[in-house]
């Protein structure tokens, strides 16, 4: 799961490492069955999932004898530098999984391609609304979504029991009033944050903040929206919850792997709820053992100016090289039809489905969400599943990265006292607007 923890600062370094396009190695494509067609596969997937995917590739072969598949698997914080640089030309890997923010670049750059019409039409009928848009650009499907993560309210059910509370907040008054019922039970952290990791701190305030009604960025994606009033009540609210003493600021730092005191916190039962992905399951059930079984996941609580629920999310994307020849496209979009299609798996779900569920991760089909309803009906996971209906899509616009990053910094300011609410804002408005004009 370490590929999620690093994603903001992979995408800065986007625009600089696709210049070096060209310089370095090519992956052979020479094709293995004597006169066919070879495509190659980049992942960033360990030995486990990539001997997965080798078979589901050996099984589109076996009906398609003229195309062979090659898979190359490279460790997360080389796959975006990998794709930048042998992607320019026609022997770079035909398939690449991406984050989809690092998709407006790769659009813009001329590395990756649209999809052609079947795919786009089976991305936009068969995948949420928000992952469809997600994994699509200058208002074209670029990709087919796999993987996707939310955010969610994590509790520990054992401690808000004790504090005499028998079900997770809805709204903000109930998550002030079940913050201090814990402070009042002796927990020392009741509502947890995370600092110190751009991902840990932006996306929870991002899913507060479209909770109530607001967004991070305008409509189309060219500026800040965080003057809105909307935003001004979330930043109120963090900042009600520092000044009652209802979180313990000194706990939610991630060291440089994105774990440290705050999952310790919350792993050790000091914390009594947090926002946080889902990707960390397997995290916490390591860390907690047993004691997993009292952790729980509701929606985001809905604040003042906000109508329903809705999580921040992001996903993970197949794209194929606009650079290689007619053949290796063709190819490449037929095998992800294939690979994410319901035939390809186990009951109804595609082969890509059952690699992403055997991991732990969500994903985003719909057939494979059905085929595997009954492993994802459990009190942490459900809630994340049902999220998926009113997901709002982190935003994939060039200089998404540098504003998450400018955003961090006030929220960090906020948490630990330097700035109030507005200025807070007001700060993190001007500073995102900069990010985003940087790279127009």
């Amino acid at each position: 799961m370490n590929r999620k923890r690093q994603l903001a600062a992979a995408g800065i370094g986007l625009v600089a490492i696709a210049s070096l396009a060209g310089c370095a190695g090519t992956t052979s494509s020479a094709p293995s069955n004597g006169g066919g067609v070879e495509i190659t596969y980049l992942t960033h997937w360990g030995p486990e999932q990539t001997a997965q995917l080798e078979a589901a590739a050996a099984a589109f072969t076996a009906e398609n004898p003229d195309v062979t598949i090659k898979v190359q698997s490279v460790p997360f914080d080389q796959l975006l530098s990998t794709l930048a640089t042998q992607g320019s030309g026609p022997d770079g890997p035909t398939i690449t999984n991406i984050y989809t923010a690092w998709l407006p670049q790769l659009a813009s750059d001329g590395i990756v391609g649209p999809a052609p019409a079947d795919v786009a039409a089976d991305v936009t009928a068969n995948y949420g609304a928000g992952f469809a848009a997600a994994a699509s650009t200058e208002g074209s499907v670029y990709g087919v979504p796999n993987e996707v993560a939310l955010y969610q309210l994590n509790y520990n059910t054992e401690l808000l029991q004790a504090a005499g509370i028998s079900e997770a907040p809805a709204d903000w008054d109930a998550l002030i009033a079940d913050a201090a019922a814990l402070k009042g039970a002796g927990v020392k952290n009741p509502y947890g944050f995370i600092t110190a990791w751009g991902n840990g701190v932006v996306h929870p305030f991002l899913s507060l903040l479209a909770s109530n009604g607001g967004s991070f960025l305008n409509a189309d994606g060219t500026a800040s929206a965080l003057t809105s009033p909307e935003a001004l009540e979330v930043a109120r609210l963090y900042e009600e919850l520092v000044d009652k003493g209802l979180t313990d600021i000194s706990l939610s730092t991630a060291d440089a792997n994105t774990t440290g005191p705050y999952l310790d916190s919350f792993s050790q039962n000091l914390t009594g709820m947090i926002v946080m992905a889902n990707w960390w399951k397997g995290t916490l059930e390591s860390a907690m053992g047993d004691g997993f079984s009292d952790i729980a996941s509701a929606p985001i609580p809905v604040g003042p100016s906000g109508d329903v629920s809705s999580s921040i999310s992001y996903t993970w994307a197949n794209v194929v090289s606009s650079k290689a020849d007619e053949a290796k496209q063709k190819a490449a979009w037929e095998f992800l039809t294939y690979l994410n299609g319901p035939d390809s798996g186990a009951a109804g779900s595609s082969a890509m489905g059952d690699i992403l569920v055997g991991m732990g991760i969500l994903p985003s089909r719909t057939s494979d969400l059905d085929a595997h309803a009954a492993e994802l009906n459990t009190p942490f996971l459900t809630s994340y599943v049902e999220a998926q209906a009113t997901a709002t899509p982190f935003p994939t616009v060039n200089g998404v990265a540098e504003a998450t990053t400018a955003l961090q910094t006030e929220l960090e300011a906020l948490l630990n006292g330097q700035k109030d609410a507005a200025t807070a804002m007001k700060d993190a408005d001007a500073a995102v607007n900069a990010a985003l004009s940087a790279v127009r």
